[in-house]
């Protein structure tokens, strides 16, 4: 997508390339009396693997349409166009309820929805319900395999939904038990947005869930305040106002950090579970583009682990298959010979581990080994010289670190490593006077590294879909553009080194 029955996949490659797409296998799924339904919803995540295509050709369903699902009703209002436009806050939010189906198992299913979406037409409601079953597997990825309970820790994660066109929607998910007495078994909250920041809506959650404890009518004025609200600009506040019965009218404050980049990422949870040398290990396989599976017991921490592994990549982004969590009945995706980010809760870990050629990373606190499964080169794709730097970088984090002064010491101990390695990208794309794009020189581009080690890392890096689609982002820009902080920190390191070498004459 944290987050898809989609798969959590980025857009697809600039300039025509086509990207490597997961695929599920269809088989795997037993039809039931909203079979339609429910193959649409599984159909959406085939598109993304082209490893199984052969297979899924056999039990090939009618392809969904390629419009956005989002497409506005044909009376688009000026609310509806200013959601479009990525300034509303949330699409809809949804309770997924565990129900028990007449075989005696439990099966998700929507029962609320806020808003309803009214004069679609048929095509785009069709998609809706493709979507909408494709949550209720992201928010219990364990299957029918469910019973009542009596206690159940909340816990909150997230997900992203990828559209065939390539658009992405994150889903944040808090599941917790509803109220009543007796065993009764836990449901699921589920807000689906275009915006990604994980900490703003865990904390519209805690919101959520106060008012459902009151009534489920409380809900909705909240969420409709909500949606009308404007999103806040990186470091800015909105307030929203809201009533609650015995203690009137509250105020609710919603600060998105000034990070933006960092604004979806919990870097705790990471750090939590794997020591400095691990994380460095994890995030030298992930730079070589590797298939990649975590483990663990809680959602939340697979969910916060892959989403911090992808952000450690900044300022290139994972451009494969890409799921915070696998739902039970699509873990056959981890034979996929085609690169991966995945997370896999610890009760199918047998599935996992007898697959080669990959990395498998344990988070659970009572493991023996962290790396289940490895390729074995981990240590040696780095340059030395750089990994000790960035695992000095690291030490610098305090123990009980607050969530900004952990992203400031990870985005200090990682956006270097790119600024030293490939920073001087923008010397070597040509450009001519008449507007044309530009032409990246590798050759000379990786030529002018003096480090061996340096020079050998860049080389494997530079055949990376991560990197080729920076690169063609670049070509297709005008010269000199402003790019953020990748580009100051660029600035930066050249200005230490001409005053370095300036010290040096003297």
């Amino acid at each position: 997508m944290d987050t898809t029955l989609t798969g959590e996949q980025p857009q697809g490659a600039a300039n025509g390339k086509e990207k490597d797409a997961p695929t599920c296998d269809l088989s795997t799924v037993q039809p039931s009396e909203d079979e339609e339904v429910e193959r649409g919803a599984l159909k959406r995540l085939s598109t993304m693997w082209s490893s199984f295509r052969a297979k899924l050709n056999r039990d090939q369903v009618k392809e969904p349409c390629h419009e956005s699902l989002d497409s506005a009703p044909v009376d688009t209002t000026a609310r509806e166009q200013r959601y479009m436009s990525g300034h509303y806050f949330f699409e809809y939010l949804v309770v997924v309820s565990l129900k028990k189906s007449k075989e005696g198992a439990y099966e998700p299913q929507i029962t609320y929805q806020f808003p309803k979406r009214d004069g679609m037409v048929r095509f785009q409601k069709e998609e809706e319900e493709k979507t909408l079953k494709a949550i209720t597997l992201f928010c219990f990825p364990e299957g029918i395999s469910w019973a009542p309970l009596t206690e159940y820790h909340s816990e909150t994660f997230s997900f992203v939904l990828t559209e065939i066109d390539g658009s992405r929607r994150n889903g944040y998910c808090r599941r917790l038990l509803p109220h009543g007495n007796g065993a009764r078994p836990p449901e699921a909250f589920c807000i689906i947005s275009r915006l990604a920041c994980f900490g703003l809506f865990s904390k519209i959650f805690d919101e959520v869930e106060k008012r459902h404890q009151i009534s489920m009518a409380m809900i909705y004025p909240f969420m409709q305040s909500l949606r009308e609200a404007a999103f806040p600009a990186p470091g800015n506040t909105v307030k929203i106002k809201s009533f609650v019965p015995d203690k009137g009218t509250e105020i609710i404050s919603l600060t998105r950090p000034l990070d933006s980049w960092l604004e979806h990422v919990d870097f705790r949870t990471l750090f939590r579970c794997l020591t400095n040398e691990e994380v460095v290990l994890v995030f030298a396989a992930a730079v070589m583009e590797r298939r990649i599976v975590f483990i663990a017991v809680e959602l939340s921490t697979l969910s916060q682990v892959i989403h911090a592994v992808a952000a450690l990549l900044y300022p290139f982004t994972w451009q494969h298959t890409f799921i915070s969590i696998v739902p039970e009945i699509l873990i056959d995706v981890v034979m996929a010979p085609t690169p991966y980010l995945l997370g896999v809760q610890k009760r199918l870990m047998d599935q996992v581990t007898d697959q080669t050629d990959l990395l498998v990373v344990d988070l659970s606190e009572d493991r023996k080994d962290t790396f289940l499964v490895h390729i074995g080169d981990e240590k040696s794709i780095l340059p030395p010289k750089l990994q000790d730097e960035i695992l000095q970088a690291l030490r610098n984090r305090k123990e009980k670190s607050t969530v900004e002064e952990l992203n400031s010491v990870v985005s200090e101990a990682f956006l270097p490593f790119f600024v030293k390695t490939v920073g001087h990208f923008d010397l070597y794309v040509t450009r001519n006077s008449k507007g044309q794009p530009g032409v990246f020189q590798s050759r000379a581009f990786y030529k002018t590294i003096k480090s061996k080690t340096t020079r050998h890392f860049v080389k494997k890096f530079l055949q990376t879909q991560m990197f080729d689609l920076f690169i063609q982002e670049v070509e297709q820009q005008p010269a000199n553009p402003q790019q953020g902080i990748f580009h100051k920190k660029i600035v930066e390191y050249q200005e230490q080194k001409k005053k370095e070498k300036a010290k040096k004459r003297h």
